[in-house]
């Protein structure tokens, strides 16, 4: 049993007038990855494939030839077939990677008999990119924020993202013995996005991971969406390569959010690190001064108090300056950083933050 290449491109033409009967796959859309060939003529009944009937490949599809469960021929080229039963099997594989050795262990697998005496079947195999499959993170994904990269400081925190992603059949065989092969008529991508969105998912964990150590922010994950793709195909091509005879093509990340409280945790983490550098601890100080003249009138405990805590910051950082002449720091700020919004208090003591308001004692 094999096939002969009738008549190169998809157009069938004259072809008609040799063939008895043909089948042939019109079209598939982005929903549908495996559809039974449609047989046509008078070849008789449309389960069973005669010596000299056509076979029709367009772009995009492989033709699966099944008997009794088992591929009996391939063609992955786009162009006009015809079946001879006195043939050895045939492959045409289009130049699909893996396809030929695939289908030889599907061979040592099956008798031939010279003559086919059995239902057969074509099949097929939708081979463009399917894409817009949508994806979302129902539960926050751990993502480290490196603070420092001097000291190595890092914040753990959660995001959650949404956005699609693409895939391709790249080995028709190995997709219909382990995947679709129990369907009698058709197989559409929604019996597989289940599945497969979840390992993507699960594939996002270790992605982040390696996308953190390159110091990217996860405010900066949409514009780096080539080394997200990446890092998920180290993680699922290679399983759903050789279990499924699917890759993974393309990602897209529509947003990233993390929680307020994460939000907040890295920008006093970041603040923190900021002011361990002597001259931006001493500005950040005079800073504070400064602000608090701003603010003293809307102080909650009074502008009094404010203007207080606004003459005793000034001699803070005035002195502070005198001491180091601007080339040192001490270890924090003279009362600390507020709890609340992370900016320094310039005055040990004082019960109210300046910037915030805020209670701090």
């Amino acid at each position: 049993m094999g096939l002969i290449k009738a008549l190169a491109g998809s157009v069938i033409g004259t072809a008609l007038d040799t063939w008895k009967d043909y089948f042939v796959c019109d079209s598939m859309d982005n929903d549908t990855l495996m559809v039974k060939g449609t047989k046509r003529g008078n070849g008789g009944s449309g389960d069973v494939i005669t010596n000299g009937s056509g076979i029709v490949v367009n772009e995009g599809q492989c033709a699966l030839v099944v008997e009794e469960g088992n591929i009996l021929e391939v063609a992955a080229e786009p162009g006009n077939y015809t079946f001879d039963s006195s043939l050895s099997p045939s492959v045409f594989d289009g130049g699909f990677e893996g396809i030929k050795n695939a289908f030889k262990d599907a061979l040592e697998r099956f008798t031939y008999g010279g003559i086919a005496n059995k239902s057969q079947r074509v099949y097929y195999v939708n081979t463009k990119e399917i894409m817009n499959n949508m994806y979302g993170t129902a539960t926050p994904i751990p993502f480290k924020v490196v603070i420092d990269k001097t000291t190595g400081a890092d914040v753990d925190i959660a995001v959650r993202c949404n956005g699609e992603y693409s895939f391709k059949i790249v080995n028709p065989v190995i997709f219909y013995q382990n995947v679709a092969g129990n369907k009698a008529d058709r197989y559409d991508k929604e019996d597989l996005l289940k599945l497969m969105k979840s390992e993507m998912i699960d594939a996002l964990n270790p992605a982040f991971g390696k996308l953190s150590e390159l110091g990217i922010r996860y405010s900066e994950l949409p514009s780096h969406t080539t080394e997200l793709k990446n890092a998920i195909c180290d993680v699922v091509n290679k399983k759903w390569e050789e279990e499924r005879g699917i890759a993974f093509q393309s990602i897209t990340i529509n947003s990233v959010t993390v929680p307020e409280a994460d939000a907040e945790r890295i920008k006093n983490a970041q603040f923190a690190a900021l002011n361990k550098d002597p001259n931006m601890a001493n500005a950040t100080i005079i800073q504070a001064a400064a602000d608090s003249m701003r603010d003293a009138a809307n102080n909650p405990n009074g502008a009094a108090t404010g203007f207080m805590n606004v003459n005793m910051a000034q001699n803070v950082a005035s002195g502070l300056i005198q001491q180091t002449g601007g080339n040192a720091a001490p270890a924090q700020a003279a009362g600390g950083f507020c709890p609340h919004c992370g900016k320094p208090i310039a005055v040990a003591g004082a019960k109210f933050c300046s910037f915030c308001g805020k209670e701090v004692q």
